[in-house]
């Protein structure tokens, strides 16, 4: 007998595990629930996402609630399915009670840190802003309490100097699949027994603000590496130069020597490495950036292109 489940996701990062379950004869995918598409950034055309037309070419059901605690008939589709599970990977809504009640053993939710560590919207930044060496993954039953439910499975992945948010997420990504298949196998056949959280030690994420995104070369060379490589490919980092935005992609430690005759945001020396800029605690070497209006390049060649020399200075006027 097939273990029968209803897929919530909307991103990227949940396909590999939602197209694991479709492939598996043990599974039956009843349905994928995802959000609405959304406006693409050109031409401002409405795009399906890839979740959705993955489910589309399985030839499954696919329901885009805009708030579904709030659309009665969805729900009444949920529950003609007589799923077993429900999985929610990064579905971007709040599951009402009503809804967690409706598949025969648990709603699951797939997360991305070792819980009770980071819970909440941005797992994958707090962890590589805070310049962590061990992150992971997380199965756990979802209750109506924020990320606080019983934990059934965890992988832990080691991260390095150079992990940034687009690597992390894809090795995310890639593991989650036989997490949640063993996890759903095992709640399924009882050799899963979930274990409450210590809620003593739980962290908590927030969303992003914009401010939060522009570069201070006041903080610590530490701070600012760990805030890139966070942010890179979704929220970039920037630095402002000319009134205009420079958002930058990598950095790097460098040698700090004649550093003391700057003032943070200086630029102390430009090279084919990158450009030396002028931190807290040193100077921290700008890699690859991504100017506003242009395509990624490096720092190096911005700066030919916009003439940096030791002494100027980038960033606003409080670094």
């Amino acid at each position: 007998m097939s273990i029968k489940v209803v897929f919530f996701g909307s991103p990227d990062i949940a396909i590999p595990s939602f197209e694991a379950l479709l492939s598996l004869e043990e599974f039956e995918v009843k349905a994928l629930v995802t959000q609405p598409p959304k406006p693409s950034k050109r031409g401002k055309k409405i795009v399906d996402s890839n979740i959705k037309k993955a489910a589309l070419s399985a030839g499954i059901d696919v329901l885009e609630p805009v708030k579904l605690s709030k659309e009665p008939e969805i729900i009444e589709k949920l529950k003609s399915y007589n799923a077993d599970f429900f999985v929610t990977f990064a579905f971007g809504q709040i599951l009402s009670q009503e809804v967690l009640d409706i598949p025969k053993f648990h709603t699951i939710n797939l997360h991305a840190s070792l819980l009770p560590k980071y819970r909440g919207a941005n797992p994958i930044c707090a962890a590589l802003m805070s310049g962590d060496e061990v992150t992971g993954i997380t199965t756990m039953i979802t209750v109506l309490e924020l990320d606080a439910g019983d934990i059934c499975l965890t992988d832990k992945i080691q991260l390095d100097f150079d992990t940034d948010f687009i690597k992390l997420s894809d090795e995310i990504s890639k593991k989650s699949p036989d997490l949640i298949i063993k996890t759903l196998k095992g709640l399924h056949d009882g050799s899963i027994e979930p274990c409450p959280q210590d809620c003593d030690r739980a962290t908590f994420t927030k969303k992003i603000k914009k401010e939060e995104k522009e570069l201070s070369f006041e903080n610590q060379k530490s701070d600012i590496h760990n805030k890139v490589r966070a942010f890179c490919g979704v929220n970039t980092c920037h630095f402002l130069y000319n009134d205009k935005i420079v958002k930058v992609l990598k950095t790097d430690f460098c040698d700090s020597t004649g550093c003391d005759n700057y003032k943070p945001g200086e630029v102390i020396s430009v090279s084919k490495d990158g450009v030396r800029v002028k931190c807290a605690d040193g100077a921290i070497m700008i890699k690859t950036v991504k100017p506003e209006g242009k395509g990624e390049m490096t720092a190096y060649a911005w700066s030919l292109g916009s003439k940096i020399k030791c002494g100027d200075r980038i960033g606003s006027e409080e670094c």
